[in-house]
């Protein structure tokens, strides 16, 4: 009896188990569901700094669009992006510090300003480019620093990298910038390019790509100083180097995202290489995208805009060292403070 007992339970138990495992065999298996896609919203300025980038806002477009419109055959596990072009810092900063942007391109002393001033809220990612500043003249007076001792300078950006690597590089020459030199302020770029084409002026510290433009307006015009290696020259081999522009980003947006950051800086990485590989092909689409109206006037400056993509490590000291020179001329410059080292995102 007793037998027949546990054969009845375990044929009903057979019985359980393959009904459900019937009922089972209909249900999809269990997936985790795919992460939605983050868009960084991205703030770049016409010059250097955008051309470097200028691939992948090229590339990410279209994979954008198509997400945003829902087009079911599109599929992306990277990021989006959402960027911007902006004339000028100042269009920038308020939106950044307002959450409006996730990042953005700016220039290096900049980045530790908005650092001080939002508490620590800003923190940068990667060196974008280094030094971008030349002297140009039209004749032949100038063929080193010393040479400037007299001389009048048009210069636009007082109070950023050019007034600061200007005012460095004469004084460690044994140049006082206040007294052996007139240094005549401009508001724009533009305004230096048309003072030397107007015979207004005959030396001028230019950034690229205006060099470039300067340069194709007035043949007699030439590069008599790279800045850069002025700069090199003082410091020697393991010294700080001369920064323009860096990326940076909202802390709270770094917490909150860390793989989108480290696949937006590999991205990043790889358009910069691509400014520095194929200049004919990142000319055309400098001026597609309205940074440069001339694809030519673009691919002539780039081999002198210095676009790197400088990360980890190798930004923190190439940063850092920037940062301490202009510190020990000013401190307001940077800030009133040097950056703590969390203002350096180190992978």
């Amino acid at each position: 009896m007793n037998v027949c007992k546990k054969s009845l339970a375990l044929c009903l138990t057979l019985m359980m188990l393959a009904s459900l495992a019937a009922c089972g065999g209909d249900q999809e298996p269990d997936e985790t569901p795919a992460e939605e896609p983050v868009t960084l919203r991205v703030a770049a300025l016409k010059g250097p700094t955008a051309m470097g980038m200028v691939k992948l806002m090229d590339d990410s477009k279209p994979v954008t669009e198509a997400v945003e419109e829902e087009h079911e055959d599109v599929g992306t596990s990277g990021n989006l992006y959402d960027f911007t072009l902006a004339a000028s810092a100042d269009e920038v900063t308020p939106l950044l510090i307002q959450g409006e942007l996730d990042m953005a391109c700016v220039p290096a002393n900049l980045a530790s300003v908005l650092y001080n001033r939002t508490k620590g809220e800003i923190v940068t990612l990667a060196v974008n480019t280094l030094g971008v500043l030349y002297m140009v003249e039209n004749g032949n007076a100038v063929q080193s620093l010393a040479d400037l001792k007299g001389k009048t300078i048009v210069a636009a950006g007082k109070g950023s990298t050019p007034e600061y690597a200007l005012r460095y590089l004469l004084s460690e020459n044994g140049i006082d910038p206040d007294a052996d030199v007139v240094i005549d302020w401009k508001s724009e770029h533009s305004e230096c390019v048309a003072a030397l084409a107007t015979g207004a002026a005959t030396i001028a510290l230019l950034p690229q790509p205006f060099v470039t433009a300067a340069c194709a307006q007035n043949e007699k015009l030439s590069i008599v100083l790279d800045l850069t290696k002025e700069w090199e020259a003082l410091q020697g081999e393991g010294g700080s180097r001369l920064v323009t522009g860096v990326t940076v980003v909202r802390n709270e947006f770094l917490k909150e995202n860390p793989p989108v950051i480290d696949t937006f800086l590999t991205e990043h990485a790889a358009s910069a290489a691509f400014a520095n590989e194929k200049p004919e092909e990142t000319s055309q689409l400098i001026a597609a995208a309205g940074i440069i109206e001339k694809a030519p006037v673009a691919q002539k400056a780039l081999p002198y805009c210095n676009i790197v993509c400088l990360t980890g490590e190798e930004m923190k000291s190439a940063l850092s060292g920037y940062l301490q020179v202009l510190f020990d001329q000013d401190a307001k410059s940077v800030g009133g403070k040097l950056p703590g080292d969390e203002f350096y995102y180190i992978q």
